[in-house]
């Protein structure tokens, strides 16, 4: 069973949200999530245990204060896939509008084949 925990003290170490856990059964894994530019914590986290074990812990640990905080404790929900941006109709850099074939970069609109080899508009 996946478990979301959201609501952590930033101090909290992944350690003693496994130690946590594992009062309730084996804990495969216990992770704080963690900016990618700071390495701060982001105040959530996951763990992996059993699910009738997690089931427990769940139960056990949602709404309870651990190192100053009151956890918020639930079974995580499958992540969403967010569509992509697609990029395929812009072929060159930003800047222009249009049917533009040539001229320093272009950027938008049908047709684009722009780049850094002058020329403007060619009719």
């Amino acid at each position: 069973m996946n478990i979301f925990v959201s609501n952590i003290n930033y101090a909290t170490k992944e350690y003693e949200l496994h130690d946590l856990f594992a009062e309730f059964g084996d804990v495969a894994s216990a992770k704080i999530v963690t900016d990618r530019e700071t390495g701060r914590s982001r105040g959530f986290g996951f763990i992996e245990m059993g699910d009738e074990e997690g089931q427990q812990a769940v139960e056990a640990l949602n709404q309870k204060e651990f190192n100053g905080k009151i956890l918020n404790v639930s079974e995580a929900k499958p992540r969403e896939e967010k569509p992509r941006r697609s990029f395929d109709n812009n072929r060159s850099g930003g800047g222009s509008y249009g049917n533009n074939r040539g001229g320093n970069g272009g950027g938008y609109g049908n047709n684009n084949r722009g780049g850094n080899n002058g020329g403007g508009n060619r009719w």
